[in-house]
């Protein structure tokens, strides 16, 4: 991945990009596509009908090696990683001694070594985290030579499935390492949409030809960041630095079921992470004192990130960390922190937007029925 004439990072796919008409964009230190012709709505549509391709080459790779590596990796994160089985992937937190968020991954059991993808906004942080952490006898190796694709939407299986039908077998969180094309892949099917889907590691040189077979396949359409953010905010999905970061909890975050239980209060290997202390207390006493929920709004108009919440009586009760019109949902859907005393469901908030007060509920995420295939 080189650098742009402004000084940004490129991906290998980065050319196609422009070819088919995307509008570039910085991006946690990258030149990414934001949309194309068909534009955020149709892109967010076609995918939730269909089949869209992501380029997230910009997310950080990293391969974990040597003895011990699962219980090395478990001493930085809430989630149980020595008895992850192998072929499998599970979503996990770094904490910090306080308990905020450093960052939100996927690991993967290899079988000879762990495999991560972390976001691009943190990857560097990361990285340097990993290396300060873990035992020397580990081996990190950062995967600069593999672009990242994803294929997401009902359709997405079977199209990748022409070229591997094994992709069949997978079900989510599965991970395993197929031939794709005559390129070895890592493909997860997993994705970041609350659809059923892909996600593809491909060797950086053999990145573009696939991308391109894949497009030529009549459900699939390239689909940039804008839709992306509006997919995963149906999803209920978290956005690391907007509704997860440093200064919250996984407790305050809603994410209580990523800490597995292995790793709780009365778990066989309780603790033993940063932030153990503080997180495994506000679960136990279950008074994190503030909640990420889900909102819908009753008026047409979108509700953005940092427009604060009240209560009936003007009181402010919190924020909004992501918000947008739902093409899906066809309503302003929003996520935020309120105050625990207003998290149940159906609870009445307003958000205050250019002076007027818009009713929005508390609602259940995600805002969409996922598609996920569990087997």
């Amino acid at each position: 991945m080189t650098a742009s004439p402004d000084n940004l990072n490129t991906t290998p796919l980065t050319d196609l990009h422009i070819e088919l008409g995307a509008r570039m964009v910085p991006f946690a230190g990258y030149s990414m596509p934001v949309q194309y012709p068909l534009g955020v709505k149709g892109e967010h549509l076609h995918t939730r009908a269909k089949a869209g391709l992501f380029d997230v080459s910009h997310m950080g790779q990293v391969r974990l090696a040597g003895p011990n590596v699962a219980a090395a990796l478990e001493a930085l994160v809430p989630v149980d990683v020595i008895d992850l089985p192998e072929g499998r992937q599970r979503y996990a937190l770094f904490t910090n001694e306080s308990g905020g968020i450093l960052d939100d991954l996927m690991i993967t059991n290899q079988g000879d070594a762990l495999y991560l993808v972390v976001n691009a906004a943190c990857k560097a942080d990361d990285i340097a985290h990993l290396r300060r952490h873990l035992p020397a006898d580990i081996t990190l190796t950062e995967l600069t030579d593999r672009a990242l694709i994803a294929l997401q939407g009902p359709l997405a299986v079977e199209v990748l499935a022409r070229l591997q039908p094994a992709v069949r077998d997978l079900v989510f969180m599965d991970n395993q390492q197929l031939d794709i094309d005559g390129q070895l892949c890592f493909v997860s099917r997993s994705g970041y949409t609350g659809e059923d889907g892909v996600e593809i590691s491909v060797p950086a040189e053999a990145a573009e030809a696939l991308v391109r077979k894949l497009l030529a396949e009549p459900e699939v359409e390239a689909i940039g960041l804008g839709a992306r953010d509006s997919l995963r905010l149906e999803g209920g999905l978290c956005l690391y630095g907007h509704d997860i970061d440093t200064g919250t909890t996984p407790a305050e975050a809603s994410l209580i079921w990523a800490i597995s239980k292995a790793r709780r209060s009365d778990g066989e290997r309780a603790g033993g992470f940063p932030g153990a202390e503080v997180i495994l207390g506000q679960i136990d006493r279950k008074d994190a004192g503030r909640k990420r929920v889900g909102l819908i709004g009753e008026d047409r108009a979108p509700v953005r990130e940092g427009t604060e919440l009240f209560n009936a009586d003007g009181q402010k009760i919190g924020v909004v960390t992501s918000g947008t019109f739902g093409p899906s949902v066809e309503a302003p859907v929003a996520m935020g922190y309120v105050d625990a005393a207003y998290s149940a469901l159906d609870t009445a908030v307003f958000a205050e937007v250019r002076g007027k007060q818009l009713p929005m509920t508390v609602s259940k995420m995600p805002f969409v029925t996922p598609g996920y295939v569990r087997g």
